[in-house]
């Protein structure tokens, strides 16, 4: 909802919406399509198409559906954005280096998916947000730690920050250097 009402007045927008299939998701519609209503803005709704898959956590079934509802839309002149943010490339990070490769989310997923506030924490947005008095939802299943990307933001990215306090500045300069490479 921040990045929706930062690009509201220079931008011409449509927005995408992706349903998970959960009750939270229903409740973020109900929110987006309000807004969406209001500011008389063009919305494009897409949920699960398919079970998952017993090889699938549930977070990359999730991602993967919705990434398929993304590219449908998609497109050299109007990219998707996405609002990926800083703390989101620490947990990244993270947890690709528990499995051996080292990374963090890329600016671009495949040709048009953009992710321009990789370097922006999600303190930054919540502040702008309540600045700019921009109403939204928080997803109560970021607290069940069930959920690996859930167990890294809630137990392992404050350890991580007791080791190295700087872990933010050493993850923004490999954010900085992939935009530099992009």
């Amino acid at each position: 909802m921040a990045i929706l009402n930062f690009l509201t007045n220079s931008h011409d927008i449509e927005v995408l919406f992706f349903d998970h299939g959960t009750q939270t998701s229903l409740e973020a519609s109900w929110l987006v399509s309000n807004a969406c209503s209001w500011k008389e803005y063009k919305i494009h709704k897409g949920k699960v198409t398919r079970e998952k898959l017993a090889t699938e956590s549930w977070e990359e079934y999730w991602r993967n559906e919705r990434y398929k509802f993304f590219y449908q839309f998609a497109e050299a002149d109007r990219p998707v954005i996405t609002c990926h943010h800083l703390d989101d490339c620490i947990e990244q990070w993270l947890f690709s280096s528990m499995h051996g490769k080292p990374g963090i989310i890329p600016y671009l997923h495949g040709d048009n998916i953009i992710r321009p506030f990789r370097l922006t924490t999600k303190a930054e947005l919540v502040n702008w947000a309540r600045r700019h008095k921009v109403e939204w939802h928080d997803d109560y299943s970021n607290e069940d730690t069930k959920y690996m990307r859930n167990f890294i933001r809630k137990e392992l990215v404050p350890k991580a920050l007791v080791v190295n306090p700087g872990l933010a500045k050493v993850i923004r300069k490999k954010v900085e250097a992939d935009y530099a490479a992009a």
